[in-house]
């Protein structure tokens, strides 16, 4: 009897890990139509264009009295989201881990950044500054509530399970991402059977994200659930902004094999990073291809990423995440080779270094964030969380950088690209360099079979 209450206890342990896992894999699902719809193919251009409406004869908006080119509000607007993100992030996620309540932030963050999306609608004419305002708010809040959704990663999934779980939620994330940009880009291309202006499908568009992340965000609140934090976690103070997150740097300090994956991870993302968002730069500019290629090619990205996280996961059953990473970046490495030699004007070659693209980059990201996951002390996960979401979104700067001094230099946008190799290859030196069993054991984590 005492046999088959035990049995029926890990059943009902397991069904109820199984149902927070797919509450889970509803995240993504939910927000990563931000990214697509609105970080990469709306918002920049749209309020961009505004921007120029509010502009004064010589090309300059003046938000808080400060002379900024119109052309240059966007990315302004996007490096302040990042900085709000980074002081904000360490500060959440010790509260988090401290109180053991990380749903209601996750709430907050959810619908924070939803209404600030949905408000979009409203930016019509010359209201820049609003588009300012609301982009800082949505992008800080996607920030902050994916580092609490990643958190949740080492308390919903055994360490056998992680990198299946973590490939299914990215996965979850690019389907969600390709299906609305199909259903946006009808929209926006037939505005004028629909009876909109151009303006007012792009600002539907950019709402019906907000929509969808709100409503998606229902399902990981309802089946996640909170556990207490440990009793020494619980009983330490949560200090303000930036002296969090020098306390969050401090002991990180005490586990240099955690901070040695996270510096391999900082190197590989940004050069990750770097391609995706200058990509359609090198197609335009160096390959000469018009605005609706490149849309289907980032949509062809977002199709093929989800067979590609799913498949390096099943990788790295068998050969560990970590080599299936080393592998990925040697990918990355290759196809930046193949697009330097790309002939312009060719757009069958182009959507072939896509679909590249879009077969490594959910994997690398996906075992990238279940291999860390791995190497985080027990009861401090958002904490640690907050460090690396601040590697994939707040340190991604070296690589466009790279890229533009490069092209300034050479006056070539094929030389700037394969610059980008150098970021994959020191990123692979770095990581092989870590030794991941040591560096989990040393977290005080189990260490699984195959890693």
């Amino acid at each position: 009897m005492g046999t088959d209450t035990v049995r029926a206890g890990a059943a009902d342990e397991t069904a109820g890990r199984r149902r927070e896992q797919r509450g889970w894999y509803f995240y993504d699902w939910a927000c990563s139509v931000y990214s697509t719809s609105v970080l990469t193919v709306f918002l920049g251009p749209y309020l961009t264009s505004v921007a120029k409406n509010a502009a004064d004869g010589d090309g300059y908006v003046h938000p808080l009295g400060i002379p900024v080119r119109a052309g240059s509000f966007f990315a302004y607007s996007v490096s302040l989201s990042v900085i709000v993100a980074v002081l904000v992030m360490p500060l959440v996620g010790a509260a988090a881990d401290r109180s053991g309540r990380k749903k209601p932030l996750l709430a907050a963050a959810a619908y924070t950044g939803a209404a600030a999306t949905t408000a979009m609608f409203f930016l019509g004419g010359d209201r820049y500054l609003l588009g300012g305002v609301l982009l800082v708010v949505a992008n800080a809040a996607q920030s902050v509530g994916t580092m609490l959704y990643n958190s949740y990663l080492p308390q919903i999934a055994p360490p056998e399970e992680r990198d299946a779980v973590s490939s299914r939620g990215w996965a979850f994330g690019y389907a969600a991402g390709a299906l609305v940009l199909v259903g946006n880009l009808v929209l926006y291309m037939g505005h004028d059977s629909f009876g909109l202006s151009e303006s007012a499908a792009v600002r539907v568009c950019l709402a019906s994200a907000g929509l969808w992340w709100g409503a998606f965000a229902l399902i990981p609140l309802r089946r996640l659930r909170d556990r207490r934090p440990s009793a020494p976690e619980a009983k330490k103070p949560t200090a303000p902004g930036l002296r969090q997150l020098a306390a969050t740097v401090r002991d990180m300090r005490r586990h240099p094999l955690t901070l040695a994956f996270l510096l391999a991870y900082l190197i590989y993302n940004d050069g990750i990073q770097t391609v995706i968002s200058q990509a359609s730069v090198y197609g335009s500019e160096e390959l000469g291809l018009g605005q609706s290629t490149l849309i289907a090619a980032v949509l062809l990205v977002q199709v093929l990423a989800v067979a590609g996280a799913l498949a390096l996961g099943r990788l790295a059953r068998t050969h560990g995440a970590k080599r299936t990473i080393l592998g990925s970046l040697v990918a990355w490495a290759v196809i930046l080779g193949a697009g330097y030699f790309l002939p312009a004007g060719a757009p069958v070659w182009f959507f072939v270094l896509a679909s590249g693209i879009g077969l490594v980059l959910g994997g690398s990201q996906a075992l990238s964030r279940s291999l860390f996951s791995h190497l985080v002390p027990p009861g401090k996960e958002a904490e640690y969380f907050s460090a690396y979401e601040m590697s994939d979104r707040g340190m991604s700067w070296l690589g466009p950088l790279l890229f533009g001094v490069t092209y300034q230099l050479t006056g070539s946008y094929r030389d700037a690209i394969i610059s980008l190799v150098a970021f994959f290859v020191i990123g692979f030196a770095l990581l092989a360099r870590v030794p991941v069993r040591r560096a989990i054991s040393d977290a005080g984590n189990p260490v699984p079979e195959r890693i």
